[in-house]
């Protein structure tokens, strides 16, 4: 435990409507990690209750509150804190009190050899309702088979990173769910390891159903980023390829028909159909791809962030 002991941690959270958990999340931290050199960086993304005040309020010299100019989501949130944070291992957590931060201590110690980059939690004996397990099954069933990567739980938030592996996530849109997926890319050495699991402390869960339509969509771009990022000819080549076979394959029918048996061919439903649908479902799903990764090149270029900061404030409230 010594290199833990000896190094300094960032607690990166994302906060979004949390007044009446933030308190209580902040004493168990302090109460969970005495003797450990930290920082609390809570990104508040814009709440419209009282949060921003109430952390304000704690007057803690730990206490890093980055307030985001309008609500970007929990993935530029976390991307937020993660950019500022300092310390040399960082750990996200959610801000519901859900997670507890008296596994923190045992998820360091995994880190502590420098073996594993990134340990990440498995939620024992959820206290969530059917509408958030369901979703969060499918979602983990579909990674699993899909990426091949063996992740029981996608969306614990609760995760430990080594720093150059948790700077070195490029997250957008709604990559959080993909955090672990994004750091097996990177090449972390991943570490799944039990945690404990509790039911909301106050407030009302921000997600539903509809998460898993988000998940599959966010999971086609990954694939896309997994196997052809590199070599897009691979797979557009391919589908071009294809294509142009089925069109001189149909080009030929149809010159059969015309010029062997005199038939009329211009009014055909499948010369006009067939290649209409074909050919705006690939421009449809390209024209996606490419605006996603011209939005990245935009961004990483420049060196860029897709959010702004209106301001960051420490311990007693004050702007740095």
């Amino acid at each position: 435990m010594k290199i833990i002991s000896d190094s300094f941690l960032s607690i990166v959270v994302p906060l979004y409507n949390e007044q009446d958990n933030v308190v209580l999340l902040t004493e168990k931290i302090h109460e969970s990690l005495q003797g450990y050199n930290y920082q609390i960086v809570y990104v508040d993304d814009f709440s419209t209750d009282d949060t921003r005040g109430v952390v304000k309020n704690m007057d803690d010299k730990r206490i890093h509150l980055i307030e985001l100019k309008k609500n970007y989501g929990q993935s530029l949130a976390l991307a937020a804190g993660i950019d500022y944070a300092t310390g040399d291992y960082i750990i996200t957590m959610d801000g519901d009190l859900q997670n507890d931060p008296s596994d923190i201590p045992q998820m360091l110690a995994y880190v502590a050899d420098g073996e594993y980059d990134l340990i990440t939690g498995i939620r024992q004996k959820r206290k969530d309702s059917l509408i958030k397990k369901i979703p969060s099954k499918i979602a983990n069933f579909l990674v699993r088979r899909v990426t091949k990567l063996d992740i029981k739980d996608n969306g614990c938030a609760l995760k430990v990173f080594t720093k150059d592996i948790a700077k070195g996530l490029n997250l957008y849109g709604e990559m959080h769910r993909f955090i672990t997926l994004l750091a097996h890319l990177e090449g972390a050495q991943i570490k799944q390891v039990n945690v404990k699991h509790h039911a909301r402390h106050a407030g009302v869960s921000k997600y539903g159903l509809e998460r898993v339509f988000k998940v599959v969509a966010d999971m086609m771009l990954l694939l896309f980023i997994r196997k052809y990022f590199q070599r897009p000819i691979h797979l557009f080549g391919i589908f071009g390829v294809l294509l142009i076979l089925l069109g001189i394959l149909m080009n030929i029918y149809l010159l059969v028909v015309k010029f062997g048996f005199g038939e009329d061919i211009g009014n055909r439903p499948m010369l006009i159909f067939g290649m209409m649908f074909i050919l705006g479902g690939i421009q449809l799903f390209t024209i996606g791809i490419v605006m996603e990764l011209l939005i990245r090149t935009y961004y990483e270029s420049q060196q860029k962030r897709p959010y702004r900061i209106k301001k960051i404030s420490i311990g007693d409230g004050k702007a740095a």
